[in-house]
C-alpha cells in the first residue's frame, strides 16, 4: 500500500534508496536543518538502518517519490504511541530540484490524511529548528501546524546554541485547514 498525495507518492523504503539517503545523510546543509545529532554516515550504517526497518514498529519511515523526478526525500511519522494517539512526524527533502515545488505541502498534507484518516491518530507533533525558516513557513503558514512552544539553547550548531521551536496539529485542526484549502478536492 502506498500514500498517495496529489503529486508525491509515500512508500515503504527500498534496498535501492540507500545510495541516495546515504548521499543526503552526509550533506551538511542538510543536516544543519534537521534536529537531532548526526555523525557522518557509512553505506554499511545506512544498510544497517534499513535491516531494521520493520512495518510492525512505532516507528514507520517512508520514500517520498514524484512521477518526474523519482525519489525525492524521505518522511516519517514515529513514536506512534497508539494509546494516546499521537505520533512525531518529520520530513527530509533531499532533492535539491524537489525544493520550492510544493512537494513538502503535499507530503504533509498525505501524512496528516494517512495519520488522521487511516491510522485514527488524533495529533501529531514535530520540532524545527529555528533558523529554519522555510519549514516554519512550510508546516505552520502553509499548513496549518501551530507553534507550541520553544526551548532555548536545544540545539548547537556552528557554535552557537539555537531554539527548539515545537510544532503540532489536532486532526480536528487539519481537517479545518484541508476544507479551507479545498486540499483534497
Amino acid at each position: 500500500m502506498n500514500i498517495r498525495g496529489k503529486h508525491v507518492t509515500l512508500r515503504a523504503i527500498e534496498r535501492e534508496d540507500l545510495t541516495s539517503l546515504h548521499r543526503w545523510s552526509n550533506e551538511a546543509e542538510i543536516q544543519r536543518l534537521l534536529g537531532g545529532w548526526h555523525f557522518p554516515t557509512s553505506l554499511q550504517d545506512q544498510e544497517r538502518w534499513f535491516a531494521s526497518l520493520s512495518c510492525q514498529s512505532a516507528d514507520q519511515r517512508f520514500a517520498i517519490e514524484v512521477p518526474d523526478l523519482g525519489l525525492i526525500g524521505s518522511a516519517n511519522l514515529v513514536s506512534i504511541d497508539w494509546k494516546n494517539r499521537t505520533a512525531f512526524h518529520g520530513m527530509l527533502l533531499g532533492e535539491e530540484r524537489a525544493r520550492r515545488r510544493g512537494y513538502g505541502v503535499d507530503t504533509i498534507m498525505a501524512i496528516m490524511r494517512y495519520a488522521f484518516d487511516e491510522l485514527g491518530l488524533a495529533r501529531l507533533d514535530s520540532d524545527i529548528i529555528e533558523y529554519n525558516t522555510a519549514s516554519l513557513k512550510v508546516y505552520v503558514d502553509k499548513c496549518g501546524w501551530q507553534i507550541e512552544g520553544r526551548k532555548k539553547n536545544a540545539y548547537f550548531r556552528e557554535g552557537s546554541s539555537w531554539e527548539k521551536v515545537i510544532v503540532g496539529i489536532t486532526r480536528e485542526r487539519y481537517v479545518q485547514i484541508a476544507e479551507a484549502m479545498r486540499y483534497w478536492k
